[in-house]
């Protein structure tokens, strides 16, 4: 299991290109490993658009399942959490009405 600590990053994130920035560094991590917990402690904002970017888009290249299967969440507060669920709803409702 590895770690990716978005602390190392900064502690607000807002915009769509640091959610690709980021995208990108975790993909292989993701595809490289069994398991990546997405660790969030410390983080103070996650905006919709950064959770969209930087995690709903993974979804264009996995299904939900094998990115709730091969990712966990640790450290998110509430706002974040919020923000990084309603991503990935609203992302998952567009791929599967295509």
């Amino acid at each position: 299991m590895v770690e990716f600590k978005f602390i190392e990053y900064g502690t607000d994130f807002g915009t769509r290109d640091m959610g690709q920035k980021l995208r990108e560094i975790l993909l292989p991590l993701i595809n490289g490993n069994d398991k990546v917990v997405l660790d969030f402690t410390g983080v103070n904002v996650v905006s919709n658009s950064f959770a969209d970017e930087c995690i709903a888009k993974l979804l264009l290249e996995m299904p939900l399942d094998e990115l709730k299967r091969r990712t966990t969440f640790r450290g998110l507060n509430p706002l974040a959490e919020r923000s990084v669920l309603v991503a990935l709803q609203r992302r998952y409702k567009v791929l599967s009405d295509n």
